[in-house]
């Protein structure tokens, strides 16, 4: 008998769809790695050029503001003010100061911090960033090795030690620099990179939101810091406290002093160390989830949280305390140097063509110039936060939050107002550690109330930083990252343009050259309404133009 065409057929019978063969532990690593080095590849290059221009710049700054043996010896004398020290570095080479010994033991710190900020940034976004946002879950649906995305993020963040170590050496090398220490100085950078970027790998097994993870491994940075700079308080050359904090072993190197190549045996072992940890922790938990479960939130929000602004400070409140304690402490050790600027003054009276100083009233105008410098913090923290819109519409957040009745000028008018706020408490307390610091260094109490009172003059001008941010950000979404140019524009023009003798026309691109110094000078109303005005026009065309964009094109 014949079986009729419709008639079922036996399950043995039926055609089997071909069963895709198991993943190896190696499937699918070529293609991730290019599609994670295509989301990277912005912030390496930036990075590395910065790198590339700002350490050979730094160097020929400090070997034109000492010229001389006496300017240099002016300055080694500052190395035995502790605040100094917690600043900078040990102090090697005191009794014949060099410019090379200066880049070791004042310019290296400075660039080992960005490098270990890039480490954990970039690490925390590959790794839990993409399985907070659920796009890792998304990749191990393909026939994907289960350790694939860990490999393309470790092979991105190690090429992103190697191009900002390679143009650290290669910078020095261009500014004079001797070869084996300047390449030591490189592999330092790199290897102090991925030591804590191995810290934030750490760290994001363990908490389960990419926020969190950031910020307790910048907290784990600034603990370094912090041991690092007591270490070499209790001993100039390092102590072994110093010994406990990572930046310690890139700086003990003593590049362009006494060259030794085995205390970056020290970060090569602890990286080494900490990736196996990695390894062993992430088989251990759950995609998307963390060793440590996140507490359980309130059955019902607060009416606070419910307003954009509450929204905004809920967000944001952890890193901006953050930035408020460590801006603070700077504020108070760069404030406590003026007890030693009479004798700096009298071994080097070519001071004012380096910085804008008047030797006749020196504790002012040295308390003004660093006021100037510190407002560098607050005015990128605005920018930081005008930019965070940017994440929250990228990750759709921010128009879920319009879906539900909220106009768009609502949510960023609320959004700014927070973030502004926030940069003005901010600048307030620089002038109150700032002063402090003075007074510990003078033991004249009135400080205090002078400096708080002279920060609130770059209130205007930090403004004005915050509305060029959020014009470039309502114009279009990818042009809001330019906005960092102009804050390391300020950076530059505040700490080397007098120095460089840059034109006025030049400096006046910095916000904060508009702002006399006071409280060495007189505040003049002009100048801040004009910024002021200039930050609303901004501002408000910023706002118009992002009620006028869709939010997904940007």
């Amino acid at each position: 008998m014949t079986a009729h065409p419709a008639d079922p057929v036996a399950p043995s019978d039926r055609p089997h769809r071909r069963e895709m063969p198991p993943a190896s532990p190696a499937s699918g690593l070529g293609t991730l790695l290019r599609l994670t080095l295509r989301l990277a590849r912005r912030r390496l290059i930036w990075w590395t050029l910065a790198v590339a221009v700002l350490v050979p710049s730094s160097v020929i700054a400090i070997q034109e503001a000492y010229p001389d043996q006496a300017a240099l010896d002016a300055r080694a004398a500052l190395l035995g003010n502790p605040s100094a020290v917690i600043m900078t570095g040990p102090a090697f080479a005191q009794d014949q100061y060099t410019p090379w010994a200066m880049v070791a033991n004042e310019l290296l710190l400075y660039v080992l911090l960005p490098a270990a900020i890039l480490g954990v940034l970039l690490t925390v976004s590959l790794t839990r960033g993409e399985e907070e946002a659920g796009r890792l879950e998304l990749l191990r649906s393909l026939p994907v090795g289960r350790s694939v995305p860990a490999l393309a993020a470790f092979a991105v963040v190690l090429l992103a030690a190697l191009l900002v170590g390679t143009a650290t050496a290669g910078g020095l090398i261009a500014a004079g620099g001797a070869v084996p220490d300047s390449l030591a100085v490189g592999a330092a950078v790199g290897l102090t990179t991925l030591v804590f970027a191995a810290v934030a790998a750490v760290i994001a097994q363990v908490t389960e939101h990419a926020g969190t993870a950031s910020g307790a491994s910048l907290g784990v940075l600034a603990l370094a810091f912090l041991v690092r700079g007591v270490g070499d308080v209790l001993d100039p050359q390092g102590s072994w406290l110093s010994w406990l904090s990572p930046l310690a072993w890139a700086q003990q190197t003593r590049v362009y002093v006494d060259l030794r190549w085995w205390p970056l045996l020290l970060c090569l072992g602890l990286t080494l160390l900490l990736g196996a940890v990695v390894a062993v922790l992430g088989r251990r938990r759950d995609l998307g989830a963390g060793l440590l479960a996140a507490r359980s939130g309130r059955a019902t929000a607060p009416a606070l949280l419910l307003a954009p602004s509450g929204l905004v400070r809920r967000l944001l409140g952890r890193s901006l305390i953050a930035w408020g304690i460590g801006l603070f402490l700077f504020a108070v050790a760069f404030g406590s140097l003026a007890s030693s600027l009479e004798d700096l003054a009298a071994d080097m009276p070519e001071l004012t063509t380096y910085a804008p100083l008047d030797l006749d009233n020196l504790t002012t105008s040295f308390s003004a110039y660093l006021l100037m410098m510190l407002a560098i913090g607050p005015l990128a923290l605005a920018v930081w936060g005008i930019l965070r819109l940017g994440a929250e519409e990228r990750e759709g957040r921010l128009a879920a939050l319009l879906l539900s009745g909220t106009s768009r000028t609502a949510v960023v008018g609320g959004w700014v107002a927070v973030v502004l706020g926030a940069s003005a408490l901010l600048q307030m307390l620089l002038g109150l550690g700032l002063g402090l610091g003075v007074w510990t260094a003078t033991s004249e109490t009135h400080w205090v109330g002078d400096l708080v009172l002279a920060s609130l003059a770059y209130l205007p001008a930090i403004a004005l930083a915050a509305s060029v941010a959020l014009l470039l950000y309502g114009r279009r979404l990818r042009l809001a990252g330019l906005a960092w140019l102009l804050v390391g524009w300020c950076a530059l023009d505040t700490m080397l343009g007098t120095l460089l003798d840059l034109p006025d026309v030049v400096r006046g691109l910095n916000p904060l050259f508009h702002v006399p110094l006071v409280p060495d000078a007189e505040w003049e109303a002009g100048p801040a309404a004009a910024l002021l005005g200039v930050a609303v026009l901004l501002g408000a065309g910023g706002l118009l133009a992002l009620r006028r964009r869709d939010l997904v094109a940007g």
